[in-house]
């Protein structure tokens, strides 16, 4: 008789509900923690394309823009047509626009407060910004990796936690601009630290206390890919999912067709 309750035991037969609920505990923070790589990984795409195109791209705009005033006045100059002239000056208007606060600061505040980059100059150190969209294969492997290991979610101490934050913090900096060499060395810091505290088993209001925190923080990031995905760069990056920086590079060869069109376009008006 004791022997067959030890075997039931084995198999889990006489499992305390408390020992369930942990274990479910357990496999919802799992698939929160995969969530929210999924929603970081797209959010440094996101971020990393805003940025490109504005640096690479964004001297080609300025130039359609001066090509299209240009040719609007050359075309008032030709005509003298109170509307020829009424575009003209809308054109030229339209080239140096007065930039609000959040344009002269776009690339200095993002969601996290300053960008690397601001926080770089601040310190004098050197800028990086990210060298392509989406970071190498081995770098999203490491980011993956150490995004399962340290994350904050699963602290169950405050100071932990905090530990977990700012390591974290370091960690998405580092994929955001792609650098494989950083998180090598940050993963062998993470190896070398303290080792993480055994899990202990809650009572079931604390266990179902954190289920709900759980899932308020998946509502909430699932809200955030809700805004990514349909951001205006966020529809950009669904046009190329599978190679994002090509798309830049296609955008880039339009841009320039364009210039060549609106240039010849001036050259037949000034002859």
């Amino acid at each position: 008789m004791d022997q067959g309750l030890e075997q039931g035991a084995d198999t889990g037969g006489d499992e305390r509900p408390e020992a369930r609920l942990a274990r479910a505990v357990r496999a919802a923070e799992q698939a929160l923690i995969e969530f929210e790589i999924a929603v970081e990984t797209f959010r440094v795409e996101v971020e990393n394309f805003s940025r490109l195109h504005h640096q690479r791209l964004g001297p080609m705009y300025a130039r359609l823009d001066e090509l299209e005033a240009q040719i609007a006045e050359a075309r008032a100059a030709r005509t003298g047509d109170p509307e020829d002239l009424r575009r003209a000056r809308e054109a030229r208007a339209a080239v140096m626009p007065m930039p609000g606060v959040e344009e002269l600061f776009h690339d200095w505040i993002d969601a996290d407060g300053l960008s690397p980059e601001a926080a770089a100059m601040l310190t004098e150190r050197p800028v990086q910004p990210p060298k392509r969209v989406r970071p190498g294969e081995e770098a999203r492997r490491l980011y993956r990796e150490l995004a399962r290991k340290a994350h904050p979610d699963l602290a169950r101490e405050e100071d932990e936690r905090k530990r977990r934050e700012e390591f974290i913090t370091r960690v998405n900096a580092a994929y955001a601009r792609g650098d494989e060499r950083l998180l090598r060395e940050l993963s062998a810091e993470w190896e070398a630290g303290p080792a993480p505290a055994e899990e202990r088993l809650d009572e079931s209001e604390e266990l179902y206390a954190r289920l709900e925190w759980l899932a308020e923080r998946k509502d909430m990031l699932s809200a955030l890919a809700r805004e990514l995905e349909e951001s205006a760069i966020g529809a950009m990056l669904r046009m190329a999912p599978d190679d994002p920086d090509r798309l830049l590079e296609e955008i880039a060869e339009q841009l320039l067709a364009q210039v060549s069109e609106r240039e010849n376009e001036l050259s037949g008006l000034v002859q």
